[in-house]
């Protein structure tokens, strides 16, 4: 298994240089130079030339690229053409907000979808049942910015219970941070307990028809030990595989549901360089989102090995 592991991670490794070297050729074709863009159009060749010369923009592709890597795997992700500071440190600040909204959502997520689901498979045809498939349907039907909308309305506007955007910031206290952040969570977490309702009904289902469901009903034992002791665990596969793939979406596509509460998050940071033509804050930003999905990927390849017997027995 060790041996598996390392492959694994090897090849993790392989992928995010490939990826890296991608990211940067894709960003190296984007029209524009950020020279100019810095300062203006207005200014001369030769201070023009001088700060591409300073910038290393006028070195071949393969040096700066070499250039940049290196300072990715040291940690130094260079300086932000527009806000002249380490991009380093804009990522962490920007960090601070979106990780834990994601946290918050995925959490929020999990604990509806994946009761909802496992008795919708297990009773089908009852109230749960019913509850499940209209919940999923218009969860997922619902655009999280528009939910966020109607939080705002509801519970800014016309309660007054909640604030309807910005965010405070740590420092200023741990609740008023976290107030900040449970619209936001909500809206973002509905559409994604729609679809993982369903995969968990789904792998609840399937499993559910296996010879071990059967054997061990036939031993005598009850419904529900049979259900969340042998079926459950075995149809964690899928349902994990989609825990991951939306923690990463959460992280990487909170940018609509960020804007709408204004919250100054990754997803913002990353529209603004696009915007500012900040190219090493977008490098960094589409990099540090490529390793997201990469490394979640590895990890959930790991839970596998952690809860099915069936697959450390075949490596």
């Amino acid at each position: 298994m060790i041996a598996l592991v390392l492959r694994r991670f090897l090849g993790l490794l392989f992928t995010l240089l490939i990826v890296s070297l991608l990211i940067f050729a894709v960003m190296d074709l984007l029209p524009g130079d950020p020279a100019s863009i810095m300062l203006g159009t207005s200014t001369s060749l030769e201070t023009l030339s001088a700060l591409r010369h300073e910038l290393g923009l006028d070195q071949p592709l393969i040096l700066r690229y070499g250039r940049w890597l290196a300072g990715v795997m040291s940690g130094n992700l260079g300086q932000s053409y527009t806000y002249g500071v380490p991009v380093a440190g804009l990522i962490a600040e920007r960090l601070s907000v979106t990780l834990p909204l994601a946290l918050m959502a995925i959490m929020l997520s999990v604990a509806i979808a994946l009761p909802l689901g496992v008795l919708a498979a297990s009773r089908r045809g009852s109230i749960f049942a019913v509850i499940a498939t209209l919940f999923s349907q218009i969860s997922i039907a619902l655009p999280a910015f528009w939910v966020a909308l109607l939080l705002i309305i509801l519970f800014s506007t016309m309660l007054g219970l909640m604030p309807a955007g910005g965010f405070p910031g740590w420092n200023e206290g741990f609740l008023p941070a976290l107030q900040a952040l449970v619209m936001p969570a909500v809206a973002l977490a509905m559409p994604q307990a729609g679809v993982l309702t369903r995969v968990a009904r789904s792998a609840v289902l399937e499993t559910m028809h296996e010879d071990f469901a059967r054997t061990a009903m036939a031993k005598g034992l009850s419904s529900s030990a049979v259900l969340w002791r042998h079926i459950v665990p075995n149809a964690l596969i899928p349902i994990l595989t989609m825990i991951g793939l939306q923690f990463t979406f959460l992280v990487a596509g909170a940018v609509l549901v960020e804007n709408v509460f204004n919250l100054p998050g990754l997803g913002r940071l990353a529209l603004q360089a696009l915007s500012q033509r900040d190219i090493i804050v977008m490098q960094d930003v589409v990099l540090f989102f490529a390793a997201l999905v990469i490394v979640m990927n590895f990890i959930v390849d790991l839970s596998y090995l952690a809860i099915d017997p069936r697959m450390r027995k075949a490596v």
